[in-house]
């Protein structure tokens, strides 16, 4: 039997046919984003979004229009828009790059973060992958610059990159001048290439016994979260809510199976004992050989955190060590010899073996290196991150972790699923997990 990635590569070439400069194909981790997207009532795609405040008058609109259509021109996935043709996912790529530069004006009454949290959920899935929003901030004398980006088309990664390279095209001297059209059609076909090659790769990791692996390790899941309900969020409230803390880093920080074992600490509080908890986070890498592009990405994994009394946490976050128990990090290890299959041929094995769970995830993790976020300099002036909350979330919970000299804690909830007293405690119970147990240590 033909895998879902062989299925899918030929629906893609009878599509296309000699159109293939401007009808992509797309990764397993981006019909995952499509899929998900699909499923939405309202449509609605998800975004990774960027701020940065900076002083009031620093940015120039027109070179910031500029640098980000030069910057689109040189990425195919930045300036394409991610869609479905005649029922098969696809990237579609404009003949000319371009790039959406806005400023929305404030309504009577309005702050600039609701001006944002206005014009993201005003999205049109039909616009490039890459936007920007400049609002003005009078009482705080800032700019807010938003770089927007379609979650399809970009992984966590990457923002580093269209940072740095935003930054490098504003500085440029000529503000006008854009990419040259044999550099854009060189990356078009490299990034075609990966695209390709990590589809063979996905192709040669769906084997009968690496569907036989995800439907055994999987076959327990469930979805635990309540059914969204739009009555649950108190009257005025926004339809998320957010915490944070910083900890020491200690020891180096803190490994990913010690990660898994404090989400097991926030799970138990969230959804109660003896459950299984399908928890996404995004892992794998490109093909050997193939170009850096952006919009070639990461995979999403599931890992089945088990939240009954015995299972958890390990010794790792509570000695300080942050390695995690052996038992996890023996199992995710073995998940990631299976990294390659995608997503949906893994709901699709676990299905076969008669699980009910249809692919859905109760929480979302993603870890990031504190050197690999460098701030957004325009014309050398360093703009500070902030961040914008408030905004829907996809899964009922998502937690980021930056490591660094600190390590810093994001989580976010959706209040249709779940309560703000429940979020809270939850996130208490992750902090505790991950912090050091030496007294001395604060």
């Amino acid at each position: 039997m033909l895998s879902i990635t062989s299925q899918y590569l030929a629906r893609y070439r009878r599509l296309a046919g000699d159109r293939s400069d401007t009808l992509l194909p797309v990764t397993g981790a981006q019909r995952r984003f499509v899929l998900v997207r699909s499923l939405d009532p309202s449509g609605r795609p998800d975004l990774v979004p960027m701020f940065f405040a900076f002083p009031c008058g620093t940015i120039d609109p027109e070179r910031l229009r500029a640098a980000a259509r030069r910057l689109a021109a040189r990425h195919t996935a930045l300036r394409s828009r991610v869609g479905v043709v005649r029922g098969t996912p696809v990237l579609s790529v404009p003949a000319d790059p371009d790039a959406v530069v806005t400023r929305p004006d404030l309504l009577p009454g309005e702050s600039p973060a609701d001006a944002i949290r206005r014009a993201l959920a005003s999205w049109d899935a039909q616009g490039p992958a890459m936007r920007i929003l400049l609002v003005s901030d009078e009482e705080r004398e800032e700019d807010i610059l938003a770089v927007v980006l379609d979650h399809a088309a970009c992984d966590g990664r990457s923002l580093a990159r269209i940072v740095d390279e935003l930054g490098a095209a504003y500085d440029e001297d000529d503000p006008a001048a854009t990419a040259a059209p044999e550099e854009t059609h060189a990356e078009l076909a490299a990034y075609r290439d990966a695209v390709l090659g990590q589809l063979a790769a996905e192709d040669r990791a769906e084997t009968p016994e690496a569907a036989a692996y995800w439907a055994d390790r999987l076959r327990a899941l469930d979805t635990h979260a309540p059914a969204p309900s739009p009555a649950r969020v108190p009257e005025g409230a926004r339809p998320s809510g957010a915490a944070q803390a910083r900890l020491p880093a200690h020891g180096g920080g803190v490994s990913f199976p010690g990660l898994l074992d404090a989400c097991r600490s926030a799970t138990r509080e969230l959804y109660g004992t003896d459950r299984t908890v399908p928890l996404g986070y995004p892992w794998g890498g490109r093909p050997t050989g193939a170009e850096p592009v952006i919009g070639c990405f990461l995979n999403t994994l599931v890992f089945p955190v088990g939240t009954g009394r015995g299972s958890g946490p390990g010794p790792g976050p509570s000695t300080g060590t942050g390695t995690g128990s052996e038992g996890t990090a023996d199992a995710w290890w073995d998940d990631l010899d299976r990294a390659d299959v995608p997503f949906d041929a893994v709901v699709t094995a676990v299905r076969s073996a008669g699980s009910r769970w249809t692919g859905g995830l109760d929480g979302l993790l993603t870890v990031d290196d504190d050197t690999r976020r460098p701030p957004l300099k325009l014309a050398g002036v360093e703009g500070r991150e902030i961040h914008v909350d408030g905004r829907p979330v996809r899964a009922p919970f998502a937690l980021s972790v930056t490591q660094g000299a600190e390590i810093r804690l994001r989580m976010v909830w959706d209040r249709a699923v779940l309560d703000d007293e429940t979020a809270h405690r939850a996130f208490d119970a992750l902090t505790h997990a991950l912090r050091p147990s030496d007294p001395t240590v604060r």
